[in-house]
């Protein structure tokens, strides 16, 4: 699976949820594109991902 532009070796299938649990990132201050579909965040815990997806994931930052 590649995560933003990285080849990662996580075990798959896995929902976007669990996917978030393994990198240690907020999904409630992120989006996230599978395969150039953007998830919906009430799908993340049923949004499955396999080993050939190329998934983006985009964080929001704050800051002034």
């Amino acid at each position: 699976m590649i995560v933003n532009g990285k080849m990662m070796d996580i075990d798959t299938p896995i929902s976007v949820s669990r996917l978030f649990e393994i990198i240690k990132k907020n999904p409630k201050l992120a989006v996230v594109e599978v395969d150039m579909e953007i998830v919906d965040k009430s799908q993340y815990d049923n949004y499955i991902i396999d080993k050939e997806s190329r998934v983006e994931i985009v964080s929001f930052v704050g800051g002034g």
